[in-house]
This record gives structure tokens, sequence and C-alpha cells, in this order.
């Protein structure tokens, strides 16, 4: 929200009170607390007739400091709060003087000014990396008798900014103005589904404005050389989150706000849907799904989309009967294939629904200021909306699942969330303005922890398209209503690559758009993206998405990265982890991983999958790619092609069955034996692919065990011509397969066959493969 016009006036109607300076401190043993007034105090009787806004620094861990502004603190109004994991940091230390207050956690301090002018300044090493102070914090107040609190920090010359949710625009935030409100907008828009207000500079720190309801930012806008953001109201609390690095700040804000739950290894594999509209029954399904299994294209999760149900009857949560007379046993037909099943849901209750008189008498819907059912027409008729803040609604709603998965449904595509009315009343009372971002959060929470309790713990996976700040708890996240065009294409990857940037592990999206349908060209480019995302489904509106439906070549192109991806899984299952671990997301931007290098500042048509794969997709007809490689010496993992990076783009032309997925030089990637399906053990017959290990560097792969917390862990070393490999079985004690190190010498020139431990060392040119052959 601008308040100014241009450098020098307010917009009309508009009210600034400025803090001036810092009038009184307060020191206690784990925080400081500053009072600025909203002008220049000289003596007693300046203090009559104006405000004092309170300055709370204080710090839930290292490297992160809290800053709550607060004017009016006299609201008793009960509002949503997100689950922030403020814990007791001991590791404070508080100097004060006559010219300045300095709180230090970490290697991150916050220096306040005394004298004049005020100024707030946040410093790792001696250095600041955002400032506020005088003119950049202040109570505002509009010609609508509106009040806002606000806050501007600094941005350093060459200071990018990312994050903010999956935002389908530049990812490059410099520029925008971004709303934190959620809207069913599709991905052409500024609009978007999932806004988390959580940003990340590459200057090396991130600022998480903990508020559930709109948060206005002006990215680089109304002040080109700073990051506003306001919300309404009379306070406003945020962290600022020092790194230095992208990958330590994601840590650190997930510490605050919840790590990524890790999906199961079998999401990973092929999503097969109905589509959105389309009409089909089991005789539909199951010619689909044999379809498939005719033409060797694994397929492990079939979804069934919103007319599993009656029309009109949305969301009853029961099967159409006229349509499919036997569900349970249809499930366990299509089970006995080795699928799991999907079916889709939402939290608005039709009128015609089973679902509405029950949910009306006992008080479980959103309700009207009035006490009636709030009702509308838009996307079913009459509806109302299930209110999760009621213990008894969550309940009610979550035993009608926990029904289907004793049917023999597995997961829920979380559908909607995002249209939640704000002139409503809650069960519990709390705001209902806030509530319209944060309602999401419990709706998905209800979903996922049905699923904890009757799949159990690591069989838990929602498919959601809404999200807010903490929603990474409950993966996975689609990114919604794309269009089937090259244009779309892309503005998916932007938005996967920001959702990335803002605390989730995993996304995936619709594989050849869901509005119309694509071209065969257009399919068969994005199933190669679609496959070699971290997770992948086949999805559209109004036409089935199965390959043979576009051309021949459309069969042969997913078996090919279908395959691919089900081999790939050893790396894939060990990306997934660390994402779970330390919120560091499957899917990367460049920048991620490659902060040194101001050329990936920018970059948004590639991303890094997992720490070591760079992927580029193909958005041309032509099959003309031009991708950007770091300095190194890197492989193309397809074709074994070595192509030396650093500064450079690379241009280059790609038939359907290709695509430039780009091995990081000194990495493993771990290759398993089976490519038909993403869950097994990837321990057995595992494959490590080693390439361009530079002298002196020592490489680790560790090798999940999917079922359990055993690890394959290789550590490879090169020391001049001479490889020196250990293998190790962890947490398996009565099976190790081999402690201790050998030698294999020249293996330029040389095959070394350790055959006594199955282990092959082959020279592949100047990368090294490592078949390791494991029975466990």
């Amino acid at each position: 929200m601008k308040f100014t016009d241009g450098n020098w006036l307010l917009n009309k109607g508009v009210k600034a009170h400025y803090l001036h300076q810092v009038y009184d401190v307060e020191v206690n043993a784990d925080s400081v607390t500053i009072y600025c007034p909203d002008k220049e105090i000289r003596d007693r009787a300046d203090t009559v007739d104006g405000m004092l806004v309170s300055v709370k620094f204080s710090s839930p861990m290292e490297d992160v400091i809290n800053v709550k502004l607060d004017h009016f603190i006299g609201s008793t109004l009960p509002e949503p709060k997100f689950d922030i994991k403020n814990t007791i940091n001991k590791h404070i230390d508080i100097k004060e003087d006559d010219s300045q207050i300095i709180l230090k956690t970490g290697y991150l301090s916050v220096n306040v000014n005394k004298k004049e002018p005020f100024t707030i300044d946040f410093i790792s090493g001696g250095k600041s990396i955002t400032k506020t102070g005088y003119k950049k914090i202040a109570y505002m107040e509009n010609e609508k008798k509106e009040n806002f609190m606000m806050n501007q920090l600094d941005l350093d010359v060459g200071e990018c900014v990312y994050g903010l949710g999956e935002r389908f625009t530049s990812l490059v935030k410099n520029g925008q103005v971004i709303d934190i409100w959620n809207e069913d907008g599709g991905t052409s828009s500024e609009q978007s589904y999932k806004n988390i207000p959580f940003y990340i500079t590459n200057k090396g720190y991130g600022v998480f404005v903990n508020h559930t309801g709109r948060v206005s930012f002006e990215v680089a806008s109304e002040r080109v050389s700073k990051v506003q953001f306001s919300v309404p109201g009379e306070s406003l609390e945020y962290y600022v989150i020092y790194g230095p690095s992208p990958k330590e700040i994601l840590e650190k804000y997930t510490s605050l706000t919840g790590k990524p739950s890790l999906p199961p290894a079998w999401s990973f594999g092929l999503w097969l849907t109905t589509s959105f509209t389309t009409s089909y029954d089991e005789k539909t399904v199951t010619g689909i799904i044999d379809g498939m299994i005719k033409r060797d294209l694994p397929l492990a999760v079939f979804h069934f989309d919103c007319f599993w149900m009656k029309e009109y009857h949305l969301c009853d949560l029961k099967w159409d009967t006229n349509v499919f007379p036997d569900p349970e046993g249809m499930l366990k037909r299509l089970k006995d294939k080795g699928l799991k099943i999907c079916v889709w849901i939402n939290p608005y209750i039709a009128q015609r629904s089973s679902m509405f008189d029950e949910g009306k008498a006992n008080g479980y819907f959103i309700k009207k200021k009035n006490g009636d059912v709030w009702q509308w027409d838009r996307w079913q008729a009459g509806m109302a909306i299930v209110d999760f803040t009621n213990p008894a609604a969550s309940a009610w709603y979550a035993l009608k699942l926990k029904k289907l998965m004793e049917m023999g449904v597995d997961c829920f595509k979380t559908d909607f969330g995002e249209r939640i009315p704000t002139d409503v009343v809650y069960y519990n009372g709390d705001d209902s303005t806030k509530m319209h971002n944060y309602y999401t959060y419990l709706y998905n929470k209800v979903v996922f922890e049905a699923i904890q309790e009757v799949k159990g713990e690591k069989e838990a996976i929602v498919f959601a398209r809404s999200a807010t700040v903490g929603s990474q708890k409950f993966s996975v996240h689609w990114g919604g209503d794309s269009t089937a065009d090259y244009e779309s294409m892309a503005e998916s990857l932007r938005g996967g690559i920001s959702l990335s940037m803002s605390g989730f592990g995993y996304w995936s999206h619709d594989i050849g758009g869901f509005e119309n349908t694509s071209t065969p060209d257009i399919y068969k480019r994005w199933v190669a993206f679609g496959m070699l995302s971290p997770l992948s489904r086949l999805h559209g509106s109004k036409s089935y998405r199965v390959p043979w439906a576009y051309d021949g070549e459309s069969v042969d192109v997913l078996r090919y990265f279908t395959k691919l991806k089900c081999t790939l899984m050893p790396y894939l299952y060990s990306a997934a982890i660390e994402a779970a671990s330390k919120g560091i997301p499957m899917m990367r931007a460049m920048l991620l991983e490659f902060m040194e290098d101001p050329n990936c500042d920018y970059i948004d048509r590639q991303y890094m999958l997992g720490e070591s794969l760079l992927v580029a997709p193909i958005f041309s007809e032509t099959g003309d790619v031009s991708y950007y490689l770091p300095k190194g010496i890197w492989t193309n993992f397809l074709t074994g092609k070595r192509v030396v990076g650093g500064g450079t783009w690379n241009f280059e032309k790609h038939d359907y069955l290709s695509i430039p997925l780009m091995v990081r030089p000194s990495s493993i990637i771990a290759v398993g034996n089976v490519n038909n399906k993403p869950d097994y053990d990837y321990a057995n017959g595992v494959t490590l692919h080693v390439f361009e290990i530079q002298d002196g560097y020592s490489l680790t792969s560790i090798v999940h065990n999917t079922d359990s917390n055993e690890e394959l862990k290789v550590s490879v070393k090169r020391n001049g011509h001479y490889i020196v490999i250990n293998v190790d079985v962890v947490n398996k004690p009565w099976s190790i397969l081999f402690r201790g190190v050998f030698e294999a010498q020249e293996v330029k020139n040389a095959t070394c066959i350790l055959e006594d431990f199955g282990i092959r060392l082959i020279p592949y040119k100047d990368s090294y493969e490592i078949s390791l052959n494991i029975t466990v």
C-alpha cells in the first residue's frame, strides 16, 4: 500500500506519524524496549497530545531478531496466530551506553542509536545488512479513518528480493507491489494461492512479517531503495533472520515456522487424474489405467477429481453410486494393480449435499453476523464453508475422510481454501479478516492429521493448492490453474521457484497445463519438465491427459522420463529428506546453490533439483534452449557430454527425448536399478556416479532406506590419481557391508574390481562410476 505521492508529498487524506526519536529505554535480561514519540520532545510539555509507540527487540534463536511495534494495546478481539517456535535463546548479549543500545545474538546484532538521527541498524560482521529509523517507521491514518503500522527496511545497491510465496511474476520481486492475500486467480497474474509474508535477499538475510491478515509489501516500488511493509491496525511484528547463505536463512525460518513434512516415497512417482470436468466411470478409469500398463508407462497414483461425487452435491464426500455402484470393490481392484488412490475434496458444502443439513444443525459452518449460515452460489449452489475453528466441526469432517480411507483411499487433493469471506463470524470468535489467509492452515491441518491417524505418519500426504505460513508442514503443494502454453509453463516454473524460496520443500504442477488442451509439442516438453520436478502429475480441465491422446511420440517421451525419475529416486529421496530435516527445498533457484555468482541472481528459467542436478526446461517448439552454467566442468547426465561453465550461456537444440540435465562438478548421483516404480530398496543394486571430483575433494553420498532409518553411506576422496573409498551401512549393526579404506591406483587408466565387496570402480572419461551391488 502506497502512502506517499512521490518523494515529498503524502497521498490525499493520509496522515503520517513518523517515529521521531528514542525517548525512553527499558532493558530486561532477554529484551530491549524503546519508546518513541511521533514528534521531537524538548521538554515535558511536548509529551502532551502525542502518541508513544513501543519498539521491542528480542531473539527466539541465534541469528534471529524479533521486532515488535505497538501503538494501542487495548484490543481484546481474538485473532489467529501462526505457530511460531519461540524458544528460549540463552545466547543474547545486551549492551547500553549514552549513545546506543545493542542486542546481539549469534552473528547478528541490532544497534539502536539513542541520539539523532534515530536509526535501527541490523549488523553482522561489523557491516550493516539493513536498517530502519526516522521516517521509515510510522503509524498511518487515511481519509477512511483506517489505521496502519508501516516499516521500511533499506535495500543496498544490487540487492534483490525473493520469495513472498508462490508468485508467477518475475523471480526478483524488486519493483513489485505484493499484497499477502490468498486469491483463486490462476497462474497468470499478480494474485497467488499461496501468500507468505517472508522474503530473502541476496545480501544474506530474510524478513518474516508475523501477521496472519493482509500484509502489503512495496518492494523497491514506493521507495526504490526500500522494502516497505504495512498492516492494518495498531501493531506490527517481524523477524530479521541472518544466514548468511540463502540455505541457512531457510533453515532458520523453517525452524521458526515448521519443517516440511516428508512425503511417502510412492508419491514421487507419476500421478494421473481423471481431469476436472471430464465424464468417467469405473470402466473409463480402468481403461485409462490399463492403457498405461499396456504401454509400459509406470503409474504410482491415480486421482479422482471432483465428479467422483454427484453434481450439485459437492462436497458430501460420498461416491456417486449412479456412476460407481461398487466404490469399495473398485478401489480394491485398482489397488491390486499396485496403485495408490487420491480423491479430490474441498471445504465447501453445497446446499443439496447430505452434509449441509447436518452441518447447519450442529453449527459446523461459518456464519453471518446475524447467526445465519454464510452461503453463496459461486462454485456450488448455496454452498456453505466448514468452520475449522470449531473442534467438533473438524472432528466431523475428519471422520468422513477416515471412512473414505477405510474404503481404500490413500490421500486427498485439498483444493480451494482461498475465497474465504471476511464479513463473517467464526466459532472461536477470531478476527474474520485475519482468518482469510489463515483458514487454509486449519483446513489442511485437519485433513493431514486425519491421514496421519489412519495411515501413519510416514504415509501422510495432501495435494494442496492454498497455503499460508506453516502450511509447509502439510506437504505437498501444486501450482494451480495454468494454461496449456509455453508462457504458462514458464510462469508455473517461476511460481515453483518462488514458493521454494518461501520455506516450502516440495512442489508440483499440472503437466501439460490445466486450462485448454496443449499441442503435442507443448505436452512433450512439459512432460520432461514435470518428471524432473519434485512431484509429477498429469492433470487438466476438460480433456484426459493420457499421452496417446496427443500422439505416439508422447507415449515414448512420458515412458522415458518417468523411468528416468524412478531410477533417480535414490538421489531424489535424499534431497527430499534434506527438505524435511533442514527446510532446504528439492527445487532450488540457482541463487540457493550459487549465491557467490551474481549471474544467478535473476535466472528463473532453470533450477537445481537437489544440490547436484541442473534442469533447464525447453520453452520452444523448435527445441532451442539457452541455459547458464556456473564455474566448473558440468556433465550432461543423459549423454555424458562435458561442458565447461563459468560466466557463459549455452545454446543448444534438443529433441523430445532430451533436455539439459546437467551434473554439477564434484557430485555423486545415486541411481537405482528399478525403473518402473518410485518406492523400492534404493540401496540394493544402486550405482553411484561420481562426476569431476577435484584433487583433494571428499564427497559423500547417503542412500536412505524408505522403510527404516538404515542408510548406505559412501565416501569418495581423490588424492591425485588415487581414489579412496569408504562404504558403511549405518544403523544396521548386524549387516555391515564394509568398514575401512581401499585405494584404487591409476583409475584413469585401469579398471579396479573389488569383487570381494561387490564394488566396481570404472573410469568413464574423467568421471568415475561406482557400482555397489548390495543385498541387505
